[in-house]
C-alpha cells in the first residue's frame, strides 16, 4: 500500500502564492505517475496537473497553466505544487494522487486526504 499526505494549504489573498507538498510512504517503489486534483465547493473533482516518474514530463489543466508548477523529488518521496497568481476560483480542496501506471486517469489508485486552499478576493 501507498500512503499520501498533503501539506501546505491555507488562506491566501488573491495574487498570492502557496506551495503544496505531498509526502509518499509505504510501497513507494510502486508509484509511477503522480498528480494533483482539486474539488471546489459544490463541484466535482478536477484534474490540475501530473508529472511522470522521472519528472521529465508534466502536463497542466488549461485553468492553471502558466501559474502552477508541479515537481517531484524521488529521493525524498515528495511531490510539490507551486501555485502562483492565485485567484478565488482556485479555492478548493487539493488532493495528491499517484498510480503504478504511466497514465493518470480520473481514478488513480492512491489518494491523499486533501488539503484546503482558500483564496480571498
Amino acid at each position: 500500500q501507498v500512503q499520501l499526505v498533503e501539506s501546505g494549504g491555507g488562506l491566501v489573498q488573491a495574487g498570492g502564492s502557496l506551495r503544496l507538498s505531498c509526502a509518499a510512504s509505504g510501497r513507494t517503489a510502486d508509484i509511477s505517475i503522480m498528480g494533483w486534483f482539486r474539488q471546489a465547493p459544490g463541484k466535482g473533482r478536477e484534474f490540475v496537473a501530473r508529472i511522470s516518474r522521472s519528472g521529465g514530463s508534466t502536463y497542466y489543466a488549461d485553468s492553471v497553466k502558466g501559474r502552477f508548477t508541479i515537481s517531484r523529488d524521488n529521493a525524498k518521496n515528495t511531490m510539490y505544487l507551486e501555485m502562483g497568481s492565485l485567484q478565488p476560483e482556485d479555492t478548493a480542496v487539493y488532493f495528491c494522487v499517484a498510480d503504478p501506471t504511466r497514465i493518470l486517469t480520473s481514478q488513480p489508485s492512491y489518494w491523499g486526504q486533501g488539503t484546503q486552499v482558500t483564496v480571498s478576493s
